[in-house]
């Protein structure tokens, strides 16, 4: 049987292959911006509001997981390929147990502190109730949260990632089945969203435990391998993409801090509105660079130069065809957009408008980071994939918040996103250029 990574690949048939993760991320997507709808619509916007200061808590929560399934499954993988099964299942045991240790004490540390967490974070009074109420639920559950993101790298793992993609499928419908339920029906408001997105990360978390205690397959559990060298490796592997996480959660709470002291309530509400748009259209980059990425790692380790320059030539011109797409649909349809959460007239739609407006400027060139930092991830050179999502999520992004909102005001918060954008692409073309010739997809 030929290998689907080793076939020839045209426009077309590139864009199908990355069709199924570009999907999937969309879904994902999808059923956050129902949660944001829901709350919008049927609570309030300063309800919306609320939802977003507790963000960089979840991300903190998300990046700690992430390291550790990410990490963990490059560990475990490993001593697999070298026949080393027993010890691979003994150390997947322990981090499994650890990550639920880990989830429990961050929701313990976070429910202890969550008055000053909460207010850190950029909480008004107004907001406080909503905000304390909405993470209170979450961090009931957080050990539940720490374990769908582990289970679900595992299942890739284990050869079984269909089963991972029909829970991340059955947990997201979950999500917008209780939203419509608990928020639009019964009016519960942040608890209800609270509780909806709780019960939909439980799902993979709960099926995880199952189908792991069945004792079938390659993988699963067995009295656990306690040996602190498995867990130094898993974090320094996964350490890239917790830093990325960390970076969100970073400037999460930085905007929210800057637009609650600039434009108050109606402001961050604002901000959440570009977050969800964010989170639809970032979904096309994020789903192909992810999805082609498995064809340049097979043709870069079979050493096809050739082919490997085709690849990158399609690959460039979809990015940026969609780049110039997303720039246009956010410029055009920036009033419906945010018609849907907020609908004029209103302060929190004048203030989402203009500045989604501003910001669409940063998808010229957003495509082209992304495909990038995945481009180095899959040649293996994860410092420069970390290096490029360091520049333009943190280092850029708060070098630009900070200069511009004191030169403009809250309308210079919305030019960061631009200005990281378009610093790191520059960055971006030149780590290309000079890596092209190494890795072969500038000259075959």
């Amino acid at each position: 049987m030929v290998n689907a990574l080793a076939r020839e690949f045209h426009t077309a048939s590139l864009l199908r292959f990355a069709l199924p993760t570009v999907l999937m991320n969309l879904f994902v997507g999808l059923y956050y911006i129902v949660d944001g709808v829901c709350v919008a619509r049927f609570a309030s916007t300063d309800a919306l509001s609320a939802m977003n200061i507790t963000y960089p808590t979840f991300f903190t929560a998300l990046a700690i997981s992430i390291m550790l399934a990410t990490g963990g499954s490059a560990v475990v993988a490993k001593k697999m390929g070298e026949g080393h099964g027993e010890e691979a299942r003994g150390d997947f045991s322990f981090l499994a147990l650890l990550t639920f240790l880990v989830g429990l004490a961050f929701s313990i540390a976070c429910l202890v502190f969550i008055r000053p967490l909460l207010y850190f974070l950029g909480a008004s009074d107004v907001l406080y109730p909503m905000s304390r109420t909405y993470l209170g639920i979450q961090l009931c559950f957080t050990p539940a949260i720490f374990l769908q993101m582990f289970f679900q790298t595992f299942f890739v793992t284990a050869g079984k990632p269909k089963i991972g993609l029909l829970l991340s499928l059955c947990a997201g419908c979950t999500n917008i089945v209780l939203d419509l339920l608990l928020v639009g029906w019964l009016h519960l408001g942040v608890s209800g969203a609270s509780l909806a997105t709780c019960v939909g990360y439980s799902i993979p978390a709960v099926a995880g435990v199952v189908y792991f205690s069945r004792r079938r397959g390659t993988l699963y559990f067995v009295k656990p391998r306690c040996t602190w060298n498995v867990l130094w490796r898993s974090c320094s592997n996964g350490a890239s993409e917790m830093l990325a996480n960390l970076s969100t959660s970073i400037t999460t709470a930085v905007f929210n801090i800057l637009m609650m002291r600039m434009e108050g309530e109606d402001g961050v509400a604002a901000i959440t509105l570009l977050v969800y748009t964010q989170y639809l259209f970032q979904a096309f980059f994020t789903g192909f660079s992810i999805g082609v990425a498995p064809v340049f790692s097979y043709n870069y380790g079979s050493g096809n130069r050739q082919r490997l320059a085709r690849l990158f030539g399609i690959s460039v011109r979809s990015v940026l065809a969609g780049s110039a797409g997303v720039f246009l649909i956010m410029e055009l349809f920036a009033p419906w957009m945010v018609a849907v959460f907020a609908p004029p007239p209103s302060p929190v739609y004048d203030i989402a408008v203009g500045g989604i407006r501003i910001y669409s400027t940063a998808y010229l060139f957003y495509g082209t980071n992304v495909f990038t930092s995945a481009l180095f991830t899959a040649l293996s050179n994860g410092k420069l994939s970390a290096l490029v999502s360091l520049l333009r999520t943190l280092v850029f992004l708060l070098l630009g918040v900070f200069a511009f909102s004191s030169l403009f005001g809250a309308t210079g918060i919305w030019m960061a996103g631009p200005f990281a954008e378009a610093v790191t692409v520059v960055w971006s073309l030149l780590f290309l250029k000079c890596r092209g010739a190494q890795y072969g997809y500038l000259h075959p």
